[in-house]
């Protein structure tokens, strides 16, 4: 799936990529308070520091700017990711380690997390496919994990499973954002990640003293 090309007029690479920096810090702010809809691409530019005009030399149109706001925050999420779950040799134990690695990164970026959910479907058609490849990239990472995992406990898992646990991985991470108006009133981010954990991996750990009997 090829990214999107979002066309600027200006030809200086590296000025593109700084002018959008701009823009996508001061439009996540911006979505943050008042949505995609509701803000202007006018505000979008006050927000970055620069004119309407000189906006519209790094962009076509305002679908323009949601779309490289999700792609900087997937990007984001997915180098935290890939900090977070660099592991040389993976147990059960250390496979615990990096999905709590992975729900401090949820927990970090819950707001540009919901931002990038809440205003994804008012990308283009053309967007739509390759910011949720990102998404199952990011799957992949548990999937991976979880299959080096297997391997060096010698637990005995289907492809279907480690596919199974790698999305439950990863929605449950998400859910600590989506639903933290009633999460974090009942857990700290500790007790949501061992309770998660315990349920997560239960299945594996019931495997493997099967397998060791």
């Amino acid at each position: 799936m090829t990214k999107h090309n979002v066309h600027a007029s200006v030809k200086d690479e590296k000025l593109v990529m700084k002018r959008r920096e701009q823009m996508v810090k001061g439009a996540v702010q911006l979505f943050k308070q008042k949505g995609f809809h509701r803000t202007t691409t006018r505000e979008i530019a006050k927000a970055a520091g620069f004119s309407i005009g000189t906006l519209y030399e790094y962009i076509r149109t305002k679908d323009d700017v949601l779309y490289l706001v999700c792609d900087s925050i997937y990007d984001n999420v997915k180098e935290r990711l890939e900090q977070a779950l660099s592991l040389d040799k993976v147990s059960v134990l250390s496979l615990r380690q990096a999905i709590a690695n992975y729900f401090k990164v949820m927990d970090e970026l819950q707001e540009e997390v919901l931002i990038m959910y809440q205003e994804a479907r008012s990308l283009s058609k053309e967007s739509i496919p390759y910011v949720l490849k990102k998404e199952l990239e990011m799957v992949q990472m548990f999937e991976d994990l979880l299959r080096q995992c297997a391997e060096d406990e010698g637990i005995s898992l289907t492809e279907k499973e480690i596919g199974a646990i790698a999305h439950n991985i990863f929605v449950q991470g998400q859910m600590w954002g989506f639903r933290r108006w009633v999460m974090q009133k009942l857990y700290t981010l500790e007790e949501y990640t061992e309770l998660q954990s315990n349920y997560l991996l239960y299945g594996m750990y019931m495997r493997k003293e099967e397998m060791g009997k």
